[in-house]
């Protein structure tokens, strides 16, 4: 056997190996029940109390529901305090357990002070940082934002200024028991540089790097701290698109989430939604930054918008009718 030949045996064996490995890893995606299992009383192990943002619908109620089930009591935190009332209510009644609502406005500034307050002396042993904002419903050109200044201020301040005080206010006490999780809602979209959703995208890439650098600093403490990047979920956020096999009910996401979250620093939470940001990766930039590819997005999305306002506005009519 010459050298030639001993070098691409050598080159082959170790291609096979590693696209092996890498095969055998997201297989484990498949059964997160077998590969990343959890005790029943696994969360409520970690501390008292749980700490949701942005939990007076979609994502963040869901997580609320879940860690409540999971024996957890909870803080709910938004800016609307009706539909706060209405979950606490909801949560309440459904699991028994007891339930904080804080009313804030992450986009505002000098709002932490009085947060931490309301948390002092809490025993917390999970904290959800799902709250955000896109800059426009309708995606669009950085400079064709409204009001673009006050968008740049209020998408830092939600999207990325909560998470790191939140951090701040909560982290210490997870350090000093040794134990806690936190779950830091990122987004599908931050997988790849993504034109007409620029400062969100970039803004949930910041919640990815920041997350996994805070796990490598604060793992040996014994805390899990983990970016979950959904891609389709039915919130208001995606104008409550039909559920289907890649867009997902909230409940659904967060059930499936949680599953992956002994799965490593990153998750997108779900097979499907895996697959997918594997094959977004995969695609040419070029291909997806083609000026027809971004025509055809702000026409879904607008025609979506429209179908959802169309769909109201005939409730609205058909109730209204109902009432005379």
């Amino acid at each position: 056997m010459d050298l030639m030949e001993l070098f691409f045996i050598s080159l082959g064996t170790v291609v096979v190996v590693y696209y092996g490995v890498k095969l055998l890893l997201f297989s484990r995606m498949l059964f997160p029940r077998m590969w990343f299992p959890l005790s029943k009383s696994f969360f409520s192990s970690m501390g008292e109390w749980a700490v949701v943002t942005g939990s007076s619908e979609g994502i963040g109620r869901a997580y609320a529901f879940v860690l409540a089930e999971q024996g957890m009591n909870v803080v709910i935190m938004s800016r609307t305090k009706v539909k706060l009332d209405q979950v606490a209510k909801e949560i309440g009644d459904t699991t028994g357990q007891r339930v904080k609502v804080i009313v804030t406005d992450f986009t505002k500034e000098n709002i932490f002070s009085e947060i931490e307050e309301q948390l002092r002396d809490l025993n917390i042993g999970v904290l959800v940082n799902n709250v955000g904002i896109l800059p426009s419903f309708i995606p669009c050109k950085f400079l064709e934002s409204v009001e673009l200044d006050q968008t740049i201020t209020n998408v830092i301040n939600c999207n990325v200024k909560t998470m790191t005080k939140m951090c701040k206010i909560i982290l210490p006490g997870m350090e000093n028991r040794g134990k806690g999780v936190i779950v830091n809602i990122s987004s599908g979209v931050a997988s790849i540089p993504f034109p007409l959703y620029t400062l969100y995208a970039a803004s949930k890439v910041f919640v990815e790097r920041f997350s996994r650098g805070l796990q490598a600093e604060y793992k040996d403490k014994g805390i899990i701290i983990q970016a979950v990047a959904p891609f389709g979920v039915s919130t208001r956020m995606a104008a409550y698109q039909q559920t289907n096999i890649v867009t997902l009910s909230p409940e659904d996401f967060v059930k499936s989430s949680l599953q992956y979250l002994r799965a490593g620093d990153k998750t997108h939470g779900s097979v499907c939604h895996t697959v997918l940001g594997r094959l977004l990766q995969s695609i040419p930039l070029k291909v997806l930054y083609a000026d027809s590819m971004l025509h055809s997005l702000q026409d879904y999305v607008k025609n979506k918008a429209a179908q959802k306002i169309s769909i109201s506005a005939t409730r609205a009519t058909f109730e209204n009718a109902q009432n005379k």
